[in-house]
């Protein structure tokens, strides 16, 4: 995927441009890396066997998604999983709970995010639901392999699968406006010069309704959106 050169935070702005809603939550990677594929969900109920049917239909590069209901008493993702992830050509997990065995999963190096670590595991079994398999809410979204996620440092962002490459390129743009920006101001021109703040200024108090996101528009600025 061309999410390799891109950050969350460009792909979030690419689907407030397109109207979309920005679907990403705060997760921090156990290690290091960058994770995009289709996901693939898993509702955890306390048992590792959902995982391990899920990878059944996995496919090269889909990234578990595992619904543990945000639980914050109890890991439900560890090493052998991670492994077994790895082993079966997935590009990474995103779990919304906690994890556990931080060290053997940085050393297996398959991208893994969390809400953080606890040595507990599943603390009880619950009844399986019917759509297991089928979607997993994380935060308030629901997703399901009709949805890809992108994580890094930032966090995660779920994007509808069928527009990938709109948003990729709408992305791209942000990206390299962005850049270009950056350069003039290590060159010695502000960014209130580059978006001519101060002619924003003067056109709010002529138009008080004129918002800077308007202004940005006129003068091909990307940033806020």
């Amino acid at each position: 995927m061309r999410f390799g050169n891109l950050a969350t935070a460009h792909v979030a702005d690419a689907c407030l441009r397109a109207g979309l809603p920005v679907r990403t939550v705060s997760l921090r990677p156990v290690v290091a890396a960058r994770v995009a594929g289709r996901v693939l969900p898993a509702q955890h109920v306390g048992s590792v066997d959902i995982f391990l049917e899920a990878f059944e239909s996995a496919l090269p590069g889909d990234v578990l998604v595992v619904d543990n209901g945000g639980r914050r008493d109890e890991a439900c993702v560890g090493d052998l999983v991670t492994l077994e992830a790895k082993a079966a050509g997935l590009a990474g997990l995103v779990v919304w709970g906690l994890h556990r065995d931080t060290v053997d999963i940085q050393a297996i190096g398959l991208p893994v995010y969390s809400l953080g670590a606890m040595p507990t595991g599943p603390l009880e079994m619950r009844t399986l639901p019917a759509d297991a398999l089928q979607s997993a809410t994380v935060g308030e979204w629901t997703v399901t392999s009709d949805d890809v996620v992108v994580g890094d440092e930032d966090g995660v962002v779920f994007i509808p699968a069928a527009r990938v490459d709109e948003l990729l390129d709408l992305a791209e743009s942000i990206r390299d406006t962005e850049r270009r920006q950056a350069a003039q101001i290590n060159a010695g021109t502000s960014l209130r010069e580059q978006v001519r703040f101060d002619i924003y200024l003067a056109e709010r108090k002529k138009r008080p309704s004129l918002t800077f996101r308007e202004h940005l528009r006129g003068v091909g600025g990307a940033i806020e959106e």
